[in-house]
């Protein structure tokens, strides 16, 4: 990793209009993904992931604006960008892997057209011979079969599978610096999501690209990622290497999302789900988002107030009441097995 971060967002705050007023989406996000480096962002639906890479991305939709903060990418502020600017960038050197495959492609362009016209863009040196090249290079790449015919093809005539490799082809076409995949196999089965995967991580190798994966698959964090940003209600509210999250994670979200991950081993009853659902950003209120639903901090009223990120010896936690061993204690409304229930910090 180098000293100075490929991607550094500053206290980024996103807001959006809505009928009732604005609301904050994203609230305060800081984050940097040096070159090389696998930083996955987790949480539930609508904690503010996707957003907030959008926000890097330049790609808010209409009535969200970004309305404080810092984005910079190899030291470039990119909030302050114009669109033409933002274009010079974005697809080359920063480029995205969107969720969905089966509607990402137009549906009406062959498949290797699409992808040429994102190399032209970004090469005005190249001619529509050699980007049709470059296309069936990218393409056989990712493990298209006989790229050159299937480049010819439509969306419609290839698999979730394949389109999600298109998608792959074209993001690494210009070997950028910075990726960012947005749930890239969750339109997919077990075995494809493997290969995608596995496709994914020796184009990026071969590029050198740092990444930012987006998922709700905690196997696949921890298969992939160096570091793990925990976001909950638009706020990152833990951040560790995989290490640590896995084995002793500290904040009470991050527990009970870990508590959730069955095993093999286990039956019915070890099943767990977080109780309640998080809050929108029109009902987030000025404490802990979270302390409705935390078996650590609902009844403390020092919980009743925002905790702030605190980073220390290379992690970050939003919490008042840390757990120390990663164990979420023993609540009559958390049943879970004691495997997990013992040892939370007393005081």
């Amino acid at each position: 990793m180098s000293a100075a971060p490929v991607l550094s967002i500053t206290d980024l705050v996103v807001k959006a209009e809505t009928p009732t007023g604005d609301v904050t989406l994203v609230d305060g996000v800081s984050l940097d993904v040096a070159a090389g480096e696998v930083v996955s962002i987790v949480g539930e639906s609508g904690s503010g992931k996707s957003i907030t890479m959008l926000a890097v991305m330049g790609l808010l939709p209409a009535g969200t604006w970004i309305d404080s903060g810092s984005i910079r990418f190899h030291g470039t502020e990119l909030t302050t960008l114009t669109a033409r600017e933002f274009n010079s960038i974005r697809g080359g050197q920063l480029a995205m892997v969107f969720q969905d495959p089966m509607t990402t492609l137009n549906p009406v362009r062959r498949v290797g057209s699409q992808l040429a016209e994102g190399i032209r863009l970004h090469d005005r040196t190249a001619s529509r011979s050699s980007s049709r090249r470059r296309v069936v290079e990218l393409l056989d790449s990712v493990g298209i079969v006989e790229p050159a015919t299937k480049a010819k093809d439509y969306p419609h005539q290839w698999s979730g599978g394949m389109r999600q490799r298109a998608l792959i082809a074209g993001a690494m076409a210009h070997d950028p610096a910075m990726l960012i995949a947005d749930e890239p196999t969750t339109a997919l089965d077990v075995t494809i999501q493997a290969q995608v995967m596995k496709v994914l991580a020796a184009a990026r190798t071969e590029a050198g690209s740092a990444m930012i994966l987006i998922t709700h698959d905690l196997g696949l964090v921890a298969q992939v990622a160096d570091r793990v940003a925990v976001m909950y209600s638009g706020r990152i509210v833990e951040m560790q290497d995989v290490y640590g999250i896995f084995e002793s994670p500290r904040h009470p979200y991050t527990a009970g999302l870990l508590a959730s991950v069955l095993s093999l081993e286990d039956d019915d009853a070890a099943a767990y789900a977080i109780p309640g659902q998080p809050p929108t950003p029109a009902t987030r209120g000025e404490g802990c988002a979270f302390q409705p639903r935390c078996a650590v901090g609902r009844d403390r009223p020092e919980c009743a107030i925002a905790p702030s990120l605190a980073v220390a010896d290379g992690m970050a936690i939003a919490c008042h009441v840390p757990l120390i061993d990663g164990r979420l204690p023993v609540v009559d409304s958390f049943p879970r097995t004691a495997t997990i229930t013992e040892g939370v910090r007393a005081s």
